[in-house]
């Protein structure tokens, strides 16, 4: 009997999860095409309050206090783990505390949707009654609950911080950490009624651009997307030696592009393209570094990206497909850094690929997975032609639907759609639960407005210094990266550190795209390095030797956040002819750098020994400076370089080839 009511119940709040997710898809549809079909228009604020009662609450259904299961199910985990892991989509087992929360959320924020016109013409956000001045500290809690849920202890206690700051502003001792104060009720009503806090412009780009990208890689990957993507990786590298580990990169890569999260992509690619890669012959530390750069990359690869790259489309004002563009020439020289550490270590191991008759054909999985190929190509030609990055990814999730009903092959049904909905839910609750919190940083900043008073402070404290501020912009980005998201440190830094780079004459796009690219390299950067942790226990390798390996592996990516930000024509902010000369010299610069690290040059097959490796690393750093002169300097040195290796040094003996196994799709 205790069974079947547990059961009903789960299938209770499942079909919650499901309206109240169709709800929230609906409310942004509406706004975003313009229906209007609730009639009158929706105020802004009035449309983030709905969006916070339907993805607000779902946090609560989905991201437990504590991270517990049935002891005796396939779901059982232990009671001690960390809070803030995502239930399995099977399993709506909700307490009645999180019922509380649940229903709360959803109350608080439809009286204050109910009230939108009052807070925007009264001035709520100054004086409010007695009731919404309650709900405002109510809102308050429930958001940094849902912030620890979603995004851990750590961020949740920072942003708490910066949300109590102003109530203490006036009477800090250091001069330029001064600002305006409020007491306690004015710091609660400005959080929740605000527009620069919990309803800042993180929030309101996620709710209006975000949502449809969240949905976009729901369906891409439950449509069969990831077995695409996959085979595609493997019949166009796997036969080519390292060729398992080349497929990780570029699967990697696609999925990144999806996921958006290091480590979420870690966990599920990893299980089958590490035990490939060990079974091919790399070392298990080796597997598990290779996986985790990869998976890192994929946050920062057009065309979907990560969440910090939606972000910066309100903070600099600028449309999607300007920031997608100018973030494709770094992308593809960070993945072709590890593809040439990747090919170098293989040729020098004599690691052969798979056999060729054993794996998929490049054209037949072309054409068998065209619906995937057209959804991207209909998703580029929407950010970049026509410039809808609000509804592109909603048509185009409209047309990949449409061929997954009616095609005969992978035909998907209304049951998969179920589910489809359920991840989406899980998803946006995710996003708007670290997005909401987050905002509660910048709120804190603006309303004392010492925001402004640390941009300026940082630009005196290093005078004309472009690199020293460069420098220190990393070691920022990369600590606070430790325990934050890369989307929470970027809205820190991006009203901290980025004006203050911009000031000192850094592109504003380079700016921002220096601070993501400085907070995702923690999640391979001991101490932390999350993914290369998670990578670590697939591989069965020490965590830390996995750890310092990913690093090694990435190092192009410590370097091209510092060469783009000093040459904007890397993030394509210059005319077409510098884009390409110097994207053409960056490309072989970045070769020049990678055979460095691993001590092998492709092309030329010969070992780099110590001083070879430094002019080799020499060559391709100049190659990626600035100025065209250090650029052919850097060309011609490596093309010397490269004659005398071939022509002096003799071909080395390598260790006998070792063939790959198949990769098939159980055991890896």
């Amino acid at each position: 009997m205790t069974d079947s009511v547990t059961t009903v119940r789960e299938q209770a709040w499942r079909a919650f999860a499901l309206v109240v997710t169709l709800l929230g898809l609906f409310l942004v549809l509406n706004q975003v095409f313009l229906w209007d079909l609730l009639g009158g228009g929706m105020l802004r604020n009035e449309f983030l309050y709905y969006l916070l009662a339907c993805f607000g609450s779902l946090v609560f259904v989905f991201f437990r206090a504590r991270k517990v299961a049935p002891k005796d199910g396939p779901d059982a985990v232990d009671e001690l783990e960390a809070p803030g892991a995502p239930l399995p989509p099977s399993r709506f087992a909700v307490p009645w505390y999180d019922a509380v929360l649940v229903a709360v959320t959803a109350a608080t924020n439809i009286y204050f949707a109910v009230n939108a016109e009052n807070i925007a013409t009264l001035g709520w956000d100054y004086a409010a009654p007695t009731t919404a001045v309650v709900l405002s500290y109510v809102l308050w809690g429930l958001t940094l609950e849902a912030l620890r849920r979603t995004a851990g202890l750590v961020v949740t206690v920072i942003a708490g911080v910066f949300s109590l700051y102003p109530m203490i502003a006036g009477s800090v001792p250091v001069g330029f950490l001064q600002g305006i104060q409020f007491d306690s009720n004015g710091a609660a009503m400005m959080h929740a009624l605000g527009s620069d806090s919990i309803l800042g412009l993180p929030l309101q780009t996620a709710a209006v651009i975000l949502v449809g990208f969240l949905l976009f890689g729901v369906v891409l990957q439950r449509t069969g997307g990831a077995d695409f993507f996959v085979d595609l990786a493997r019949g166009a590298l796997g036969a080519s030696r390292g060729g398992s580990a080349k497929v990780a990169v570029g699967s990697s890569a696609a999925m990144g592009m999806m996921s958006g999260s290091a480590v979420s992509n870690v966990l599920t690619t990893g299980p089958m393209t590490i035990p490939a890669m060990k079974r091919a012959g790399y070392p298990a530390r080796y597997a598990g570094g290779i996986e985790a750069t990869a998976a890192t990359g994929g946050s920062i690869t057009p065309p979907i990206m990560g969440t910090a790259a939606f972000l910066m489309v309100s903070f600099l004002g600028i449309p999607y497909s300007e920031v997608a563009i100018a973030a494709a020439i770094p992308a593809a020289l960070y993945y072709l850094g590890i593809f040439t550490q990747v090919d170098a270590y293989a040729a020098r191991s004599g690691l052969r690929g798979e056999p060729r008759s054993m794996l998929p054909k490049v054209l037949p999985t072309l054409a068998a997975g065209w619906p995937y190929v057209l959804a991207i190509a209909v998703l580029t030609f929407l950010l970049v032609v026509r410039k809808d990055e609000a509804q592109a990814p909603f048509v185009t999730v409209a047309l990949m639907l449409v061929i997954a009903l009616v095609r005969r092959s992978g035909r998907v049904g209304i049951r998969d759609l179920g589910g489809v909905v359920l991840d989406t839910g899980r998803s946006v609750a995710e996003i708007f639960g670290i997005i909401a919190g987050v905002g509660l940083i910048v709120g804190g900043l603006s309303m004392s407005g010492v925001s402004l008073s640390l941009a300026r402070e940082l630009v005196a404290a290093v005078g004309d210094n472009v690199l020293l501020i460069l420098v220190a912009g990393a070691i920022t980005c990369f600590v606070l990266g430790m325990g934050m998201t890369v989307s929470a440190v970027y809205v820190f830094l991006a009203i901290v550190m980025a004006p203050a780079l911009v000031a000192l004459g850094v592109d504003p796009v380079a700016a921002h795209l220096f601070v993501i690219y400085w907070a995702a390299a923690s999640y391979i950067t001991p101490p932390v390095a999350l993914a290369a942790f998670a990578a670590a226990g697939i591989a069965k390798a020490p965590p830390m030797a996995t750890g310092f390996t990913a690093m090694k592996l990435g190092a192009v990516k410590y370097i091209i956040p510092f060469c783009f930000a000093l040459n904007p024509a890397l993030v394509a902010q210059a005319g077409a002819g510098e884009i390409a000369y110097t994207f053409a010299f960056a490309v072989v610069g970045v070769v020049f750098m990678g055979s460095a690290f691993e001590g092998w040059l492709p092309v030329v097959e010969r070992p780099l020994g110590l001083l070879t490796r430094v002019v080799a690393f020499g060559a391709g750093l100049a190659m990626l400076a600035p100025e065209l002169t250090s650029s052919l300097a850097g060309l011609v040195v490596g093309a010397a370089l490269a004659v005398a290796l071939r022509v002096l040094v003799e071909r080395p003996e390598l260790p006998e080839a070792v063939d790959a196994p198949v990769l098939d799709r159980v055991g890896a």
